[in-house]
């Protein structure tokens, strides 16, 4: 198993420094946000990207490209989804078969089940088979605020979309402190984990206790991998036994550490393990 990191977390940087510092710390690849790769300069330049990957030692793990696909605003999601096309032959450009992606939003007087059962399926059936003809899986992050909450949510996106080459970007850190199972969500969904972000939840028991768990009053936050409630070790042991032999990629969201410590200190604790 591989570690890597989003390039959310350091914008401020040009791609040749997001892989010069990946490659000098020994990261073996990144998952490049959109923002560092936009899809007409991997098209256009796929060749010096490739070399340049190559020539520091890393792969390109996935394209992060995190939009709303559902965006009520028919040109808005018109120009999304013509956006998500663009990503998904910029991944066939540079090598790699994976494009990170959002679920999508529910749509404004509807739940999120109303719209997978309506919207989502016919935006993303179309989107998916033109990955599928390409090669490209799409691995949607279990961002809690977009319609793959919960599981049951998880199964209805499936159901509207049964293609094998639609699944998860599995994020374990939006799942524990709603409470849900993250080791047996690895086992349920073994065949469609392409890409799993490795961020880790705080979870303060003692705000909890006074607070309760209806709203944030500061009983969770993200953290990097190791100084959370997520047993790392249980998770990548799951993760190994469903077959997954991919990229963990850190995401960092830990306001406690730089950028560079929180890369630096998530992948020393991860490299234990993976």
């Amino acid at each position: 198993m591989q570690v890597g990191f989003l390039t959310a977390c350091v914008r401020n940087w040009s791609l040749e420094e997001c892989v010069a510092f990946a490659s000098k710390t020994g990261f073996d690849a990144l998952e490049i946000h959109m923002g560092h790769l936009p899809a007409e300069k991997a098209l256009a330049e796929d060749a010096d990207i490739r070399e340049l990957f190559a020539n520091n030692g890393l792969a390109i793990s996935s394209i992060a490209a995190y939009s709303n696909l559902l965006d009520p605003d028919a040109d808005k999601r018109k120009a999304n989804v013509e956006m998500m096309k663009q990503y998904v032959d910029a991944c066939v450009a540079v090598g790699t078969d994976v494009l990170c992606a959002l679920a999508g939003m529910p749509i404004p007087g509807k739940s999120k089940e109303e719209t997978i059962a309506a919207e989502f399926k016919e935006v993303f059936a179309p989107i998916t088979e033109y990955a599928a003809d390409k090669g490209v899986k799409i691995a949607f992050e279990n961002y809690f605020v977009t319609l793959i909450g919960n599981f049951d949510q998880w199964d209805a996106v499936i159901d509207a979309v049964p293609m094998p080459n639609l699944g998860f970007n599995y994020d374990p850190s939006h799942l524990i402190w709603q409470g849900i199972d993250y080791l047996a969500g690895v086992d349920r969904y073994a065949d469609r984990i392409f890409h799993t972000h490795a961020k880790d939840t705080e979870i303060r028991h003692d705000r909890l206790a006074m607070c309760g768990n209806q709203n944030n009053r500061g009983w969770w936050r993200y953290v990097i991998p190791g100084f959370g409630s997520i047993e790392w070790g249980k998770y990548v042991a799951r993760l190994r036994k469903a077959g997954f032999d991919g990229v963990m990629s850190i995401e960092h969201e830990d306001n406690t550490f730089t950028p560079e410590e929180g890369l630096e200190k998530g992948l020393a604790n991860l490299r234990l393990l993976a």
